[in-house]
């Protein structure tokens, strides 16, 4: 399901199918040259993002499985700071992990596209190494860290006049920064409660990059790709990690991991 088609049903959907986007972020410009945008054409006939992903290699962009587009054989994708207005669009084939599923232990919720031609001019981001975060929770370097969450679509939730949830859309790529909260086998959960001032992902954003460390400490190697959270995105981002043997074994088959 598209993202506008998701806010015309409300925000009584089911988190774990949907996209998500940037809360209380910074409009991004050039900053992420290598996190781009999915993108398709909405009832008005103007492009809009309804995913994120993260150029991996000249060839290969990283994303979510449930960001399926209509046809995985014709994907458009733009690394421009506005997906709306894009004029350079980048045409790849899009994968899944053929495991992808409603597991809430392991989802698979991973993919990639390849693209047609290599894309020049973009310094691709960094995967982890095996098992990262297990080992910087073994040496208690967890508790505190944080993350730099980049992605195209939504804003914070703001109400109606009727006390609805709303969301404004500006397919605008941005960054915000979280603070981690549990580790699981194959996620990290990561606070964006603004009350204890943090930021982070909602709709229009799945699929895109969570970097390790945040302002001058931010790394190019990205953590997890933004996958779920809850309903209203005011509390948790939920990641699908990276570091384990199961995401490492479907990159491998792309790319060079480190």
């Amino acid at each position: 399901m598209k993202l506008k088609q998701i806010y015309a049903l409300g925000l009584l959907i089911v988190l774990s199918g949907s996209a998500f986007a940037i809360t209380y972020g910074v409009v991004d410009g050039t900053k992420h040259p290598a996190v781009g945008a999915l993108l398709d054409v909405g009832q008005n006939g103007n492009l809009y993002a309804y995913c994120s992903g993260t150029l991996i290699s000249p060839t290969v962009m990283l994303t979510a499985a449930h960001c399926d587009p209509v046809d995985p054989t014709n994907v458009n994708v733009t690394f421009e700071p506005n997906a709306a207005s894009a004029t350079t669009l980048h045409n790849g084939v899009f994968i899944p992990h053929p495991q992808y599923g409603p597991a809430q232990n392991d989802p698979h919720d991973i993919a990639v596209i390849v693209f047609d031609q290599a894309i020049t001019g973009i310094t691709p981001a960094q995967l982890p190494t095996l098992r990262l975060f297990d080992t910087l929770k073994a040496n208690g370097l967890l508790k505190g860290a944080h993350y730099t969450a980049v992605g195209y679509g939504g804003q914070e939730r703001n109400f109606d006049g009727k006390g609805q949830p709303i969301i404004a859309y500006e397919d605008t790529r941005e960054w915000s920064v979280q603070t981690f909260s549990a580790l699981n086998p194959s996620w990290l959960r990561l606070s964006q409660n603004q009350a204890t001032g943090d930021s982070g992902a909602c709709y229009g954003d799945s699929g895109g990059p969570n970097f390790t460390g945040s302002g001058d400490s931010e790394s190019n190697v990205i953590a997890g790709t933004t996958i779920t959270g809850d309903m209203q995105c005011v509390a948790t981002n939920v990641i699908y990690r990276l570091d384990t043997p199961s995401a490492r074994e479907f990159l491998q088959d792309f790319v060079t991991l480190p």
